[in-house]
């Protein structure tokens, strides 16, 4: 993916907007924060086909984010931070998102550990049962819709 900045058209106001806004009061793209992320790219090809490989709950997660129809925010699928791969990263936020499905059930030492390191990089971490996302996905949405972490653009 290429990441290009685009330009914002002036308004005539004198006063610049909050940081993370535009001239349009449009959400920006947190991009300072996307790209001062540690990134090991090694694991470009294992999150490409993590991607590709459709899990019904974070396509259905997804489905609800992309494309900024969440809060104008924009998220990032299958994100590389560090040596790990996140379900989801918001960018606008510097939120984690994992949908934590029955792959997770015996590894609480390893999560523990991820959370913690992507914790140390002032991120957010926030898990959601795979269980809530394919049975109650408004519920899901309107607890990430409240979520202090997930409130305005850092």
């Amino acid at each position: 993916m290429k990441h290009t900045k685009k330009s914002v058209k002036k308004t005539g106001t004198n006063s610049p907007p909050p940081e993370g806004w535009s001239q349009t009061g449009e959400v920006k793209r947190g991009s300072r924060n996307y790209f001062n992320l540690p990134f090991n790219p090694k694991l470009k090809e294992r999150a490409r086909k993590l991607r590709k490989a459709g899990n019904l709950s974070e396509v259905l997660f997804w489905n609800q984010v992309k494309n900024k129809k969440f809060k104008g925010y924009d998220f990032d699928r299958q994100k590389i931070i560090g040596n790990y791969i996140v379900d989801f990263y918001c960018t606008n936020c510097n939120v984690v998102i994992e949908i934590d499905g029955s792959s997770h059930d015996h590894k609480q030492d390893y999560d523990a550990k991820r959370d913690a390191y992507l914790q140390s990089l002032h991120l957010t971490v926030i898990h959601i049962p795979v269980i809530e996302v394919l049975k109650r996905m408004s519920g899901v949405m309107e607890m990430l819709h409240e979520h202090p972490a997930l409130q305005a653009p850092v």
